[in-house]
């Protein structure tokens, strides 16, 4: 059992890094957007009278050039001081968060954050159920930067096969420094996934009339049930995936870029099934704090 209860949890999906890619800046309406969710979470801060926080800034913060300027912004509007973590730091804190989904049974462990402006990737190895970092990779992809690129409204074919190419390659280096996939050939591995994309693509498996953290966290997907979930996403309308309500319009347009991500990981590294972690980076962060 986790050494915390959740009294209170907020999410939304602000795409701080809309754009990024082309501009090097982070938007006004993108800061704007985020600044109104922080502003949300500096209440809840303030009512529960928090003693302790972290508040951390990922990999849109680690590119944009006026980072520093919305930081400030950041802080005098909303009171919260955020410190901008490394890609290891963030891999590290994604382990942390999901360590208690890893079978201790299986040597090593292949465990993936699909963000908005990055994946983090890291492999470890697993002794008495005390993951070990060995290697990790941020790749500069995340669903936002992707979807920006190729568009994420109407996906066609090539587009979704030049999206999983760009995965591929980009993936490649860690498969030829580890040597993945002959560990997987031999059972050795286990693959974790924590992030909007895989608990999305586990809700409509479960064809969940709404979202149940619940039912997704810790589910066990085979591959050939995510590609299936995948291709039911990829044949959709940008307005049919809006009213699938595990999806919605937060969603609708960022969902194939995750799963032409996960299909790029999938197919490198044919570990057969999926375990989904509906947990990351935020538990990784409270039970460093607890």
């Amino acid at each position: 059992a986790a050494p915390f209860r959740v009294v209170d949890a907020f999410s939304r999906i602000v795409r701080l890094g809309e754009g990024l890619a082309s501009t090097g800046v982070l938007s006004e309406a993108a800061m704007a957007r985020t600044l109104d969710a922080l502003k949300v979470c500096a209440e809840k801060i303030a009512a529960h009278r928090v003693a302790g926080a972290r508040s951390i800034a990922t990999e849109a913060c680690r590119r944009a050039s006026n980072c520093a300027e919305f930081m400030a912004r950041v802080e005098s509007e909303t009171g919260i001081a955020l410190e901008i973590i490394t890609a290891k730091e963030e891999a590290r804190l994604v382990v942390a968060g999901c360590a208690p989904l890893l079978d201790p049974r299986i040597p090593y462990a292949l465990v993936f954050d699909i963000g908005g402006g990055s994946t983090e990737l890291v492999w470890l190895a697993v002794a008495d159920g005390v993951p070990r970092i060995i290697d990790s990779q941020s790749l500069p992809h995340g669903v936002v930067t992707l979807s920006d690129r190729y568009g994420g409204r109407e996906v066609s074919e090539a587009t979704y096969a030049a999206m999983v190419a760009e995965i591929d390659a980009a993936l490649r280096n860690v498969e030829e420094r580890q040597g993945i996939a002959s560990r997987i050939a031999q059972g050795e591995v286990q693959m974790l996934g924590s992030s909007g994309t895989v608990t999305t693509l586990a809700a409509v498996h479960l064809k969940l009339r709404r979202y149940s953290r619940r039912r997704v966290d810790g589910a066990v997907l085979r591959f050939d049930d995510l590609r299936r979930a995948s291709r039911r996403l990829a044949a959709q309308s940008h307005d049919e995936r809006v009213s699938n309500p595990c999806i919605g319009a937060e969603r609708a347009d960022l969902v194939l870029a995750g799963c032409a991500i996960l299909e790029a990981i999938c197919r490198l590294w044919p570990v057969g099934r999926l375990r989904v972690a509906d947990r990351g980076i935020r538990e990784g962060i409270l039970l460093g704090l607890v």
